[in-house]
């Protein structure tokens, strides 16, 4: 029995009205529990799935603002009370018969996008654009979303084909790379022998699907905040520390760090806030800043480096300083097997045309951090992208992509269970 497309798009365009940002996605993980509890799975929550010791980039108002939101939606209190205050949910279906363990993954949180009101935007037409002023399902999230729920409806309706387990793990806070790595560190998936993730559209249209994306970045997020004292501009500078003064070295010293001999890095600032009023020695400043590097330890190197930096800077203007981690991924390889069954079945797909094996991602994603952590444990990994037409590119708010292909991806995951689980 195959899942409706009908169906696929009814949840897709539910959660596309409902856009939560990571860590406030308490209606999108209430929703999806309410789906998998009535097709049989045991669902779990909170502490179970998530190391609070990893949590990255978390801040507590966004938090707050959310959970009300999602109560005020209609959120089901014993989901909020299971969930202890951190979204994401993990599926688990075991078949009974002893066999290998496969671990999904779909990415549940939205960007910080006003969707347009464009009268030809297809959401605008069909009643189904977001109802949360800020925020938009414009990176493809409610398609990931649907496909994991597809996916769980047909195991629901499909166990006697298979063998062992499978862990759906429906994550929080993908965007910042913040959520895969306190899933990771539960150790929830530690058991995997195989994990498998991916990504609708993003760089490849409707007939596509990019097997083998490569040169995956690892990459840290990093708040660095100095804190001065301040003092009047005119009668006293002399007994103020300028915080200002700090974050602006730090900017020049950040860029100038020695690039890599061993492969490729990167480094930018986005962000710098500083002092308050033109007659004050600033007191307070923060940088906002990415590093990558071509694989772990280049970014490690990287960020040992901006570590130094804050430290020397704030030694040398007098100020205190933090520095926060928040956000991360890592590098990973695809493990052949993965690729090579995944080509196989997406050339089985009457909408796939070809596959790409070569595309060079040259981005991150901390997918990866879930992947080399079962690879980690002996089992293999694969990252794919699912090509759909879409209108604009990711992350504008005239994006939507082509719904179709929201039941050719069921029909990869599923396909994929078959060989492993046999």
């Amino acid at each position: 029995m195959s899942i409706a497309l009908e169906q696929l798009i009814q949840w897709r365009r539910e959660f596309h009205r409902f856009p939560e940002i990571g860590w406030a996605e308490f209606w999108t993980t209430s929703r999806i529990a309410d789906y998998l509890e009535e097709m049989g799975f045991d669902i779990l929550m909170g502490d179970k799935i998530i190391n609070p010791e990893f949590v990255r980039g978390r801040q507590q108002a966004v938090v707050e603002t959310g959970l009300a939101k999602a109560i005020a939606y209609g959120a089901k209190a014993k989901w909020l009370e299971q969930m202890k205050g951190y979204t994401g949910c993990v599926a688990v279906f075991d078949t009974g018969k002893p066999g290998k363990t496969v671990a999904l993954r779909f990415d549940i949180d939205c960007v910080n996008v006003s969707e347009t009101t464009h009268p030809e935007h297809i959401p605008n037409q069909c009643d189904f654009a977001s109802l949360n002023d800020g925020f938009m399902h414009a990176c493809g999230h409610d398609a990931h979303i649907t496909i994991g729920l597809g996916t769980a409806k047909w195991l629901a309706e499909n166990k006697d084909k298979l063998r062992g387990k499978i862990k759906l793990v429906f994550q929080p806070a993908e965007e910042g790379v913040r959520g895969a790595a306190a899933i990771a560190a539960s150790g929830i998936i530690d058991d995997a022998d195989y994990f498998a993730s991916s990504h609708i559209s993003f760089c490849a249209d409707t007939g596509t699907v990019i097997s083998n994306p490569k040169n995956f970045l690892s990459t840290t997020k990093i708040d660095i905040r100095y804190q001065g004292k301040p003092a009047h501009a005119g009668a006293a500078p002399h007994l103020g520390r300028n915080a200002l003064l700090a974050a602006a070295h730090t900017v020049t010293q950040l860029h100038a760090i020695a690039r890599h001999g061993d492969g490729m890095t990167r480094i930018n600032v986005g962000v710098l806030n500083a002092g308050e009023g033109r007659n004050v020695i600033p007191a307070t400043a923060q940088l906002q800043l990415e590093v990558r590097g071509e694989n772990k330890a280049i970014n490690e190197y990287m960020v040992a480096q901006v570590m130094q930096i804050a430290k020397g800077i704030a030694i040398g203007f007098e100020v205190n300083y933090e520095t926060e981690i928040m956000g991360e991924a890592v590098d990973m390889v695809n493990d052949e097997e993965l690729v090579q069954l995944v080509e196989k079945i997406a050339l089985q797909q009457a909408d796939i045309k070809q596959v790409n094996a070569d595309y060079a991602f040259n981005a991150s994603e901390d997918a990866t951090i879930l992947g080399r952590r079962v690879q980690e444990q002996g089992g293999k990994a694969i990252y794919f992208i699912l090509g759909a037409d879409r209108t604009a590119g990711h992350h504008q708010a005239e994006f939507d992509f082509d719904e179709t292909q929201l039941l050719t991806g069921v029909n990869i995951y599923t396909a994929l269970l078959q060989h492993l689980l046999v």
